[in-house]
Parts: structure tokens; sequence; C-alpha cells
């Protein structure tokens, strides 16, 4: 069909899609797909440094084309999850010490705002509770991948937790800043594999559940602040990889 032939679907007035904006919007939706899953692999270390693999490769797991990988590389690049080489090469960014404590402060101070606002966002709509009872349950979930040694799932429910967190806030401005730290610090995160279940002394996602109920917000912020500092803290620092690691970028 070319762009001036009628089709079954009716016009854009009476509300139907052509086949064009059809189309379109399922190669949007495949793009944003493979972007997220990329982008979650990111964030909860399973997309580390000196991981080798090609567009192809990555195409080939995701069981999808080249060009949706392609450009959600391209969009990882943008937000400084990756970095782009002129040798058609995309790294995970160098990591100094230095770096390495300011994405810790800023996690803190941003982490502590989101989780005070998504609190009195909760209790304005008279949801509290209910979201105690989601992030307890996410909790519980954790414990047993820390129980069944499930280190993929123990970080993934620790996405889950915080951004459920502050997700009830429903921000368009904080929320996107702390994604952008978690991208950065993500790729680190499998150093965390050999302390699973043994890092913390205490649980603090208990302390911020507990917080929530009784409507503290500053223990809220508090609880929050010390999960943070603890897991950058489990990340040994003599063992961090200050040299970036390529990908290549060719099929």
């Amino acid at each position: 069909m070319t762009p001036d032939q009628p089709h079954a679907g009716g016009s854009p007035e009476n509300g139907s899609q052509t086949g064009l904006e059809a189309g379109e919007e399922e190669k949007t939706t495949l793009q944003e797909r493979v972007y997220r899953r990329l982008r979650e692999e990111i964030m909860t270390g399973r997309f580390k440094p000196g991981r080798s693999v090609t567009i192809r490769g990555l195409a080939d797991e995701l069981e999808v084309s080249m060009m949706p990988v392609r450009e959600a590389l391209r969009r990882l690049v943008t937000e400084r999850a990756l970095t782009l080489k002129p040798n058609r090469r995309v790294e995970v960014p160098a990591m100094t010490p230095e770096t390495f404590e300011e994405l810790a402060e800023s996690r803190v101070a941003l982490e502590r705002l989101a989780a005070a606002r998504a609190l009195a966002a909760a209790e304005a709509r008279g949801e509290t509770d209910a979201l105690a009872d989601r992030l307890e349950a996410i909790d519980l979930e954790q414990d047993r991948a820390i129980e069944t040694g499930d280190w993929e799932a123990y970080l993934q429910k620790n996405l889950e937790f915080h951004f459920t967190l502050y997700g009830a806030a429903d921000s368009r401005v904080t929320t996107p800043m702390i994604e952008s730290l978690w991208l950065q610090i993500g790729p680190f995160l499998y150093l965390t594999r050999e302390s699973l279940g043994v890092t913390y002394n205490e649980d603090r996602h208990k302390e911020a559940v507990a917080a929530l109920r009784a409507r503290d917000a500053d223990a809220l912020a508090a609880a929050i602040e010390q999960d943070v500092r603890d897991g950058m803290g489990s990340l040994p620092r003599d063992r961090l990889p200050f040299q970036s690691a390529a990908r290549r970028l060719d099929p």
C-alpha cells in the first residue's frame, strides 16, 4: 500500500489508525521494549564491564532485528549510561573514586527527597498503607532471593522496591534524575554478587516500610539514605574497574 491508497481501517478523523500509523506504533513499541530491557539490565548489574556482545548477539538474545537494538544503544549513550567511541564501540564509562563519591552523595540527596515526596503524595491520595503493603511484598521476595542465593532476582527486587516507592510521587523531575544515577552505577553491581546476603546487618527496606506506616517522613528518608549508603558501600572500591570496557557496535 502506498501512502495515498485507501485502507480498510478508516481515516484518522474517525479515530481509526492508518496502516502506516499502526506500523509506526508497533515499531515504536518494539524499540521502547528493547530499550527498557537493556536499560534494566544496566541498572541491575547484568550489563557489566567486560561483557563482549555484538548488536546481532543482543538482537538474537531478544529475538528482534538489529535496528531496535541499535536505537536502544544510541539512547543509552545519550543518557550517559554508555559511551560511544569513534571506532564504533560503545563502552561502560570509566569509574573513578571521585565519580563514585559524587554518585553516592547525589543518590542520597535525590532519593531522600523522592521518598519524602512519595509519602506526602500517598498520604494525599489516602494510599499510604497500600503503598506500604506493596513494598513489604517486594521486600519479602527480595528476602527469598537472598535465601536462595539468587543474585539477579535480588537486584531486580531492589530496583522494584525503590522505584515503586519513588513512583508514588509521580515526579517528572526527580525520578528521571535518580534513574540516570542508577544507570551510571548499575554496571558495577556485579561486584556485589559475592556479598549477597551478608552485606547488611539491618534491613533498611523494612525500616522504610515501618516509617511509611507511621507516616514518618524523616524516618523514611533516613532509612532510604542508609540503604543507599549500605548498597554503595558494598561495592569493593579496590576492585572497581577504572578502565572502561569496550563493547562492539558492529553486527
